[in-house]
């Protein structure tokens, strides 16, 4: 994940939830992409290191055990950095100009200068941090699949100049499809600040539900309204464990029987429920910040064993090693 800022629900439904169950499955390596950061937002760093540790203990929140798996820091490990200026020698120019994102995030982020070689070249670099830990699987949404079929394709192609070096990746896909905004925006994000996050309080959570967007045509509770991609919905869906109670509102709002007074309350103390032992695993582990230095330290460390011996292994096929 990218140190861009806290993180939210959207990152624990497309990501976080995903990721958890994976660790008692796979060897799994999860690390902080602060190289990918710079790609947009280079102009401003004075809180990457500070996000950086922040989500880490978001994904300790969530669940994930840095003693199951291995958390690292990207720039602690330069050998990334290595494989992709290798990689780059291959990798034809329109093969990075063609990924979807590359033309979406120029139209939605036009305030930020994306004109950078490390932007158009992020997708590459993103091969290069599955493919130095010979990544079988990796875990992403239905919007990574076309990074992954790029970084698929380039291990391809490495692999055809220099022999059988790097493992194409497979994906895992998120169970949860993406999570809209609070204002009814098709994603939730930071930049559109549409977002409920992690270490928000019980108070702010239940204040963000009641502002969220729902049927625009249900003027009064007695008029029937729309369940299907009403964003209130959509959470209950992916928050409340109370199916019988989440069935019941739906009818009751179809019905125009039911007030979003009383859904979206029932939703903020579903989300409450879900996010408490979150909340308190994160604070926890960020009262003890020695702690999390020496977790992301140690796994940079751990990391980085993996990325050299792939390292030796590519230079030795490209024929420029020089021991």
């Amino acid at each position: 994940m990218r140190p861009t800022g806290r993180l939210h629900l959207g990152h624990l439904v497309g990501a976080l939830g995903n990721w958890v169950p994976l660790q008692a499955q796979y060897d799994c390596f999860y690390f902080v992409a602060d190289w990918h950061a710079l790609t947009s937002d280079f102009a401003d760093t004075s809180q990457l290191t500070s996000y950086a540790y922040e989500n880490v203990a978001d994904w300790i929140g969530a669940g994930l055990d840095p003693e199951q798996s291995t958390f690292f820091i990207q720039s602690l490990v330069p050998e990334h950095a290595e494989l992709y200026l290798l990689l780059s020698m291959v990798i034809p120019v329109p093969w990075l100009e063609r990924v979807p994102t590359y033309k979406e995030q120029q139209e939605t982020l036009k305030d930020k200068d994306l004109s950078s070689i490390g932007f158009l070249g992020y997708p590459l670099l993103q091969t290069a941090d599955v493919a130095i830990y010979d990544a079988r699987f990796v875990p992403v949404g239905e919007d990574q699949v076309a990074h992954l079929e790029l970084a698929r394709e380039s291990v391809r192609r490495f692999n055809n100049f220099f022999g059988a070096v790097l493992v194409e990746p497979q994906p895992l896909l998120t169970k949860f499809g993406r999570l809209p905004g609070l204002d009814g925006d098709k994603k939730m994000s930071k930049s559109l600040g549409n977002t409920i996050h992690l270490s928000d309080s019980a108070d702010e959570v239940k204040k963000k539900v009641m502002r969220m967007y729902t049927d625009p045509k249900r003027v009064r509770a007695d008029v029937p309204g729309t369940v299907e991609g009403n964003p209130v919905f959509v959470y209950h869906d992916a928050f409340n464990p109370d199916t019988a109670e989440v069935e019941d509102l739906k009818a009751r709002y179809r019905a125009g029987k039911v007030g979003d007074v009383e859904v979206k309350s029932k939703l903020a103390n579903a989300l409450n429920t879900h996010l408490e032992p979150i909340r308190e695993r994160r604070a926890a582990v960020l009262a003890n910040p020695e702690r999390l230095k020496e977790i992301v330290v140690d796994g940079s460390r751990q990391a980085r064993v993996v990325a050299q011996e792939t390292m030796a292994r590519v230079r030795d096929a490209m024929k420029i090693s020089y021991r």
